[in-house]
């Protein structure tokens, strides 16, 4: 199991709806994350920033994540989320979230 963080804006007159979506995510993205080998997935937000904390338990994370992005459903879902996310400046090139380094861990 590997664990990640990740980090993106949100837009300040977006974040309700955002929030709102959030309380009810399609059960046909949800099923497709956990195909995809994704667990124990979790948002937080402060002040207008998301953070994004999940455990991937797959052996392959790079086709995992193909996968879920040839989804049609979880397409329709990301076009409605991106316009309320802000990327940060200085995520890598093919970043959408920033992916964050783990400096710390206890079990």
């Amino acid at each position: 199991m590997k664990r990640y963080g990740q980090l993106i804006g949100v837009k300040p007159e977006k974040f309700e709806s955002y929030k709102k979506y959030h309380a009810a995510v399609w059960p046909e993205v949800l099923e497709m994350i956990k195909k995809c080998n994704i667990n124990n997935y979790s948002i937080f937000h402060k002040d207008n920033m998301l953070y994004a904390y999940f455990e991937y338990t797959g052996t392959d994370f790079k086709a995992d994540m193909a996968k879920m992005a040839a989804d049609p459903k979880t397409q329709e879902w990301w076009s409605i989320m991106e316009p309320m996310q802000d990327p940060i400046a200085t995520r890598k090139k093919d970043e959408w979230w920033a992916d964050l380094e783990e400096v710390f861990h206890l079990d």
